[in-house]
């Protein structure tokens, strides 16, 4: 695995904590009146990683190209449009936020899981001497 794809499960996992945070403000909210749902904007973080070129060193052989993940990326925490009344106060739905939480949480395991897997790896490689 390379360092650009750490980068990039890194910035998934900043991604997914602050949806997390985001999802638990709106189920807290749900009785608040007029309180507006809120969500986190990532478009912005895909469009600049789907950019990328893919460059090949053999026929068969994929490397992807320059990849910028310098920088920790900046979540938009922005209003929801709807002005539906699923609650009966204001837009939040309840069994919408709790799909989202579920599939938020299943995301942050999973690249945190992938995290985990690769110091493992290094650290196998440093008690072994470096010996692969």
């Amino acid at each position: 695995m390379s360092i650009s794809t750490i980068k990039l499960l890194e910035n998934f996992v900043d991604y997914c904590a602050t949806k997390n945070k985001v999802i638990s403000q709106n189920i807290s909210n749900i009785g608040t009146t007029n309180y507006q749902r809120k969500d986190v904007e990532f478009k912005d973080i895909l469009s600049g990683n789907i950019n990328t070129v893919l460059k090949t060193s053999e026929e068969k052989h994929f490397v992807t190209g320059n990849i910028d993940n310098s920088g920790t990326p900046d979540f938009n925490i922005v209003k929801s449009a709807g002005n539906e009344n699923e609650s009966g106060v204001n837009n939040v739905d309840i069994d919408k936020e709790m799909a989202d939480l579920a599939k938020n949480s299943l995301n942050f395991s999973f690249a945190a899981k992938k995290i985990n897997a690769y110091f493992k790896d290094i650290q196998g490689v440093i008690k072994s001497g470096g010996a692969a």
